[in-house]
């Protein structure tokens, strides 16, 4: 009997880790245990601690890699960036996070790993995110500070626009909070 390649610690932590997102989306942090994402992964609990050293370090991965995907994908498109002004940059950045968070786990998780900053290390895994997706978007944009703060600020009310879902509100207050904001269907 011929078997195929084995896969490796590296590539199962990543096989792993992408279903961490999508599980640690649904509930956060506290309320996911790790018996959750070892089943969505088709793997033991046990297997997992073999990767990770506990439930901290698995959700802090994945926060890790979920800012990793972000960065990533901001920074691609505004170095294709038809208009390469830093406004020009800015803005295909932020086209290309409007594209991104229609995979709306990546939203749920980025929020769920704000709303348990008071873990510091969590705290440090989503300031470390932060501080990376700032320093590449400043580096690859050549704008000012104040440029790119608007970049997160915007990045910010995109989150509150889909996780609400204020496109779907025709009423005044909601158009007030998400004209301008274009996102795409949920994945």
């Amino acid at each position: 009997m011929t078997t195929g390649p084995r896969s490796t610690a590296d590539a199962q932590r990543e096989r792993i880790l992408a279903h961490a997102v999508t599980v640690f989306a649904q509930a956060g942090y506290h309320a996911t245990p790790v018996t959750a994402v070892a089943t969505a992964a088709g793997v033991s609990p046990a297997y997992i601690f073999r990767l990770f050293p506990g439930k901290l370090a698995l959700f802090v991965a994945a926060v890790e890699q979920c800012y990793r995907r972000v960065i990533t994908t901001m920074i691609d498109a505004g170095t294709a960036a038809g208009d390469a002004t830093p406004a020009g940059v800015l803005d295909a950045m932020g086209q290309a996070y409007a594209d991104l968070i229609a995979d709306r786990d990546l939203i749920r998780l980025q929020g769920h790993a704000q709303s348990a900053c008071d873990v510091p290390e969590i705290r440090a895994a989503v300031q470390r995110g932060l501080r990376d997706l700032v320093t590449e978007a400043t580096l690859v944009s050549g704008a000012d500070a104040r440029s790119v703060q608007q970049l997160i600020a915007n990045g910010q009310l995109c989150h509150l626009i889909v996780q609400a879902d204020l496109g779907a509100v025709d009423e005044t207050w909601a158009h007030t909070i998400s004209d301008g904001f274009r996102h795409p269907e949920p994945v």
